[in-house]
């Protein structure tokens, strides 16, 4: 019997089960979907792009959305250990003081910045930084990027002359501006919560990691969570807890384990004939995800990083990396972002926007093979607000997604706002010796708030960010309490993403692992760690 059981070996769940079991806090058992993170393109920067149509993420297909010409994309979200965290851009942003101060403000006691400030720091081993905001020495490495492409320091240039300025550090004392990003990487490599926190915990003997196990239900003992059910290798097989169940599936799979559970709302458990457990209105609602879309030029020559994935170059780029650490192999791709406000450029930014140096559309548009530089905006903070739902009572089945994108009227004001400054960074003279005349898309003859709004809805993805589907609160809607206690259960806690009320102004990984730390403090009963001034 283990002391915990941690559901989900993602970015939050790898850096809750590393804390606890590096301090000593019990035997912790980590029961994980996906495989282990064996697969060598995990641990290379540029390695991810490989990944994305692999069976390393879930490719989830949403309901078809009204506001986006009745188009279903895919939302992926990895499978893998370390989660997203092991397949994405490792962006390292943490988002602005007044989302937490939000969360805060919500009902989230404990989680305004200032207090969500030191977990991050204590994370942080940061190559660059180390000041009120930044911290080294912690599980998580955090690097500049070793390799950056003419295009992107173009990107950067010309967002500067449409009048965005520029800034060193997004996480510091100022998110607005342009500038280029750090990432979750250490000496040349990918650091996911599951290299940084739990390879160090193996050590300890605290820590068990059963991967390709499917959870089906979680076990109680009246109300108390006592362990869960799981099927490895077609065989169905139980794990119990002595102290505590800890779900950390993130913000679709953490609500549809509760529900095939028997915990969320009445109606949804009875349409699909489960005995309610433990009414919870909340479970399943308030989804909230980042959505963007393209502005892209056509570049005069080999630009960017097109055609580096060719056979011979793949072959050089790769000997190039192996040694000497240097080349495309390095990057990112998402090398830079910009943080504006299109309302008032000198209010706190209400915009992203992430420029890859390539060609890149969603996988349901057509793939164009040319050499070119996109500029993906998104609107920060959406107002759009969706829902997780059952699709039957098969674990193995993917749930109902439905984010609702666009639904809010001020999330597409926004949004062409931020599309009209993206096509304008892409015409300063910055991009001029690098791109062909005219704009690619959405294309000149594109000149109206009508028509660039109708462009937005035939070209909307997701960024990957779904959050807020079991959010912390007090009030009759959310599903934990801000010690992240399942309202009404015992032994009970959900540590990821879904927890969020709010989704924050910037990519969300970061967070996942702020999150996962601050719980391990919470769960061991210890103080939180000083509040922050800065």
């Amino acid at each position: 019997m283990a002391d915990y059981i941690v559901v989900g070996g993602g970015s939050a769940g790898s850096a809750l089960a590393g804390r606890l079991a590096l301090g000593d806090a019990g035997k912790v058992l980590v029961i994980e979907a996906g495989p282990r993170d064996s697969n060598p393109l995990i641990h290379i920067p540029a390695g991810f792009v490989k990944l994305l149509d692999s069976d390393l993420l879930y490719h989830y297909k949403t309901e078809a959305q009204p506001a986006l010409n009745g188009r279903a994309p895919v939302m992926p979200q990895g499978a893998v250990l370390g989660g997203g965290g092991s397949v994405n851009a490792a962006i390292y942003i943490r988002g602005q003081r007044r989302d937490y101060d939000d969360w805060a403000r919500l009902g989230a006691d404990g989680w305004a910045y200032s207090d969500v400030l030191p977990y991050f720091r204590r994370a942080e081993d940061n190559d660059r930084l180390s000041d009120a905001y930044h911290g080294i020495g912690g599980p998580l490495g955090v690097s500049d990027l070793r390799q950056v492409t003419d295009l992107t320091r173009a990107f950067v240039r010309a967002a500067q002359e449409a009048g965005i300025p520029y800034t060193p550090d997004f996480n510091g004392t100022r998110q607005r501006g342009v500038g280029f990003n750090q990432t979750t990487t250490r000496n040349g490599r990918r650091c996911s919560a599951a290299v940084g926190y739990m390879r160090p915990a193996m050590k300890t003997g605290n820590l068990e990691i059963r991967t390709g196990c499917l959870v089906t239900r979680i076990l109680f003992d009246g109300d108390r969570a006592s362990g869960v059910e799981y099927v490895r290798n077609g065989k169905v097989e139980t794990a119990l807890a002595d102290k505590e169940v800890i779900l950390s599936g993130g913000a679709v799979q953490t609500p549809k384990l509760l529900m095939l559970s028997g915990i969320g709302p009445e109606a949804e458990l009875t349409r699909h004939g489960i005995a309610v457990k433990h009414r919870l209105e909340g479970v399943g609602q308030n989804l909230q995800d980042h959505l963007e879309f393209p502005a892209i030029r056509f570049c005069t020559g080999r630009y960017g990083y097109f055609g580096e994935d060719s056979f011979l170059r793949s072959v050089k780029n790769g000997l190039q990396y192996l040694l000497f650490k240097s080349g495309p192999v390095m990057s990112n791709v998402t090398e830079a972002c910009a943080f504006m406000n299109v309302d008032d450029m000198d209010a706190e930014p209400n915009i992203q926007m992430h420029f890859v140096p390539i060609v890149f559309m969603d996988s349901d548009q057509e793939q164009v093979k040319r050499a070119g530089a996109t500029v993906n905006p998104c609107v920060l903070r959406p107002e759009s607000r969706g829902e997780i739902r059952l699709k039957s009572t098969d674990p193995a089945a993917h749930p109902i997604v439905d984010p609702r994108y666009l639904t809010a009227p001020e999330d597409m004001r926004l949004s062409v706002k931020a599309l009209k400054l993206a096509r304008n960074i892409l015409a300063q003279p910055s991009f001029a010796d690098f791109v062909e005349d005219g704009e690619a898309y959405p294309g000149k003859a594109v000149d109206d708030d009508a028509a660039l709004g109708a462009y937005i809805r035939s070209k909307g993805k997701t960024v990957y960010h779904p959050v807020g589907t079991c959010r912390m609160g007090r009030d009759a809607m959310s599903v934990v309490d801000p010690e992240l206690r399942v309202h009404g259960l015992r032994n009970l806690r959900v540590v990821d993403n879904s927890v969020m009320p709010t989704l924050i102004s910037g990519n969300t990984n970061a967070t996942a692992i702020m999150i996962g730390e601050k719980a391990s403090d919470i769960i061991r009963g210890l103080a939180p760690l000083a509040p922050s001034n800065a």
